[in-house]
């Protein structure tokens, strides 16, 4: 998880032959992801799609991956170590098994289909995840936020919520972050964001009303979604910038689509990125490292796991540099 530069090769749809923006429908960006192999030895490989080069966050949405169907019968499924992280926290979202989650602060829960588990881990954390026996197919996505400055040291945390299903002509939705469709989650972020998970139909479309202050990406597990007259393939994570009122989504395909939902208002801060750590400068990430492989107080001790920790990757000979989104038009 040390190499977290993704290549940006999508494009920009909605702009005319001089770059500006068009009437009509808001300007859609389409990222695709890469593979990464995640958590050390027995790794499973993950569908990164955030961060991009051309884009680090979405919102406060710093980091996106998406994983399976994966037959763990097959594959060994999910064994991370305990791991530390400092100045975010994770957002896990499963769509099919279960994932045993442990944490420092004396955290022991699953994550499960429809159930959002959030683990804040600002000045540090550590914890572990592995999927259970009882899982068959492991199915589902990891996110960070990133913490605003003023709360990047903040206590660890951790909450849980099983938000109600939203049933609208065509659609489901379940939003476990913000608030959509007239309904709100009541779990704690640091900064304005949305999460929801999205069903739609064989052939269904649904408009949204959104927040016009939040930039929105939308990340396509299955089916074909067109977002505001641009088509999305599985896998494939489409941008909207601020200024949206509605979003529209039509399922083009055969079988019933599935997507998740992210925005949040442009987080203004540079970010560095390295590893689990989140930070501001170079320095920041050096003594986070330093920290965890001394077995610092600050990220505490993952009680029950069978086993040792996740050594920190060596660090990069040069100068981590902070980075921040493109300049909006």
């Amino acid at each position: 998880m040390s190499d977290v530069e993704a290549e940006h090769v999508g494009a920009v749809h909605g702009a005319g032959p001089d770059g500006r923006r068009e009437s009509g429908p808001p300007e859609v960006e389409v990222f695709t992801p890469r593979d990464v192999p995640l958590g050390g030895p027995r790794a499973m490989t993950v569908r990164r799609t955030l961060p991009q080069r051309a884009r680090t966050l979405i919102g406060a949405w710093c980091f996106a991956d998406h994983y399976g169907p994966d037959d763990v019968g097959r594959t060994g499924g999910m064994d991370v170590a305990p791991h530390p992280h400092t100045g975010l926290q994770t957002v896990s979202w499963l769509f099919s098994g279960e994932i045993e989650h442990r944490d420092s602060l004396g955290s022991h829960a699953y994550v499960r289909p429809g159930e959002l588990n959030l683990m804040t881990g600002g000045y540090g954390i550590s914890h572990s995840e592995v999927s259970t026996p009882r899982t068959t197919i492991l199915h589902g996505v990891q996110l960070w936020v990133a913490l605003p400055g003023e709360h990047r040291d903040t206590a660890r945390d951790f909450q849980h919520h099983t938000p109600e299903p939203v049933r609208l002509d065509g659609a489901e939705l379940r939003v476990f972050l913000g608030s959509l469709a007239g309904h709100e989650s009541p779990v704690r972020t640091f900064t304005p964001l949305l999460g929801a998970e999205i069903l739609l139909e064989p052939g269904a479309a649904v408009t949204l009303d959104v927040d016009p202050a939040f930039e929105h990406g939308l990340l396509v597990d299955h089916g074909d979604v067109r977002m505001a007259g641009t088509l999305l393939r599985p896998a494939e994570l489409g941008f909207i910038p601020t200024g949206a009122d509605a979003l529209t989504l039509a399922n083009e395909s055969r079988e019933t689509a599935r997507a998740v939902l992210l925005g949040g208002t442009p987080f203004e801060e540079e970010i560095v990125i390295w590893w689990n750590f989140i930070g501001r400068d170079h320095d920041a990430i050096v003594r986070a490292r330093e920290e965890w492989q001394n077995s610092a107080d600050r990220f505490g001790v993952v009680e029950g796991y069978p086993g040792g920790r996740l050594p920190a990757p060596a660090l990069p000979n040069a100068v981590i540099m902070p980075r921040r989104n493109p300049r909006r038009r």
